[in-house]
This record gives structure tokens, sequence and C-alpha cells, in this order.
């Protein structure tokens, strides 16, 4: 059996809600990652292009790094946690001000799929030695 191989890939600081970016997460969790790229590019949400973004991240992480099948890649944890929040002020009547928070987001991925199978290196036949005449 082939190991199994897990890579990561995080964006943070996303300017869009947890909120609104955990709908869009919940779409994709436990799926394939190329069944997450597909839904994702038909999510008719602002939040699937940074999830999608972190997916394919993780992807070629697990590709070009730690060597993995592309085909078999499966999201294994997909999370959406808050970050900073922007603290702003909106005008009101009388001279008075409203506070509201800009809140922005993390997104974690962790995918797992197996190992490429390694080459095993080509030996070298020796050549046959000449008889000497």
């Amino acid at each position: 059996m082939s190991n199994v191989i897990t890579a990561k890939a995080i964006a943070r600081g996303v300017q869009q809600t947890p909120r609104k970016v955990g709908l869009v997460a919940s779409l994709v969790r436990g799926r394939t990652v190329a069944d997450a790229l597909v839904i994702l590019e038909h999510t008719p949400k602002r939040a699937a292009k940074p999830v999608a973004k972190v997916i394919a991240s993780a992807s070629a992480n697990a590709v070009n790094t730690f060597g993995a099948k592309e085909d078999t890649l499966v999201i294994d944890n997909l999370q959406v946690t808050s970050g900073p929040r922007l603290k702003r002020f909106r005008p009101i009547a009388r001279g008075s001000a409203n506070p509201y928070m800009k809140r922005t987001a993390h997104i974690s991925v962790v995918v797992r799929g197996a190992e490429k199978p390694k080459k095993k290196p080509a030996t070298k036949k020796a050549a046959p030695k000449k008889a000497k005449a």
C-alpha cells in the first residue's frame, strides 16, 4: 500500500466575514480536490474565489513538494476562522457616528493523497569483454 501524504495551505486576512466564507467552505468539505474546484468555479459567491485559491495551493504543495498523485487528493480538513477585525465608524444624524467592524477570515486547508510510486534507478549492464585474438 502506498503512503498517505498530507499537505496544507493557509490564507490569512481574507477581506470577507468568516460566516460568509464558511458557507462556501461547507459546500466542498470532504470532497476530492478536482470536484471541489469545479463546484467552486460554478458557485455564485464572492467567497468561492479565495477558497478555491487555497485549495489549489494545497494541492500544488502536495504534488510539487511531497510528490503526491494529483488524482488521489481529498480535502481532509477545511477550516475558516476569524481574523483581526478593523474597527470603522459610519456617520449618522446630528454629527454622531456608529461603530462597525470590518471582519476578516483565515482559511486553512489540509489535503491528503497517495504517494507517487518511486521509479527504480536504471541499472547499467556491463559491456561484454572482447576476447583477445
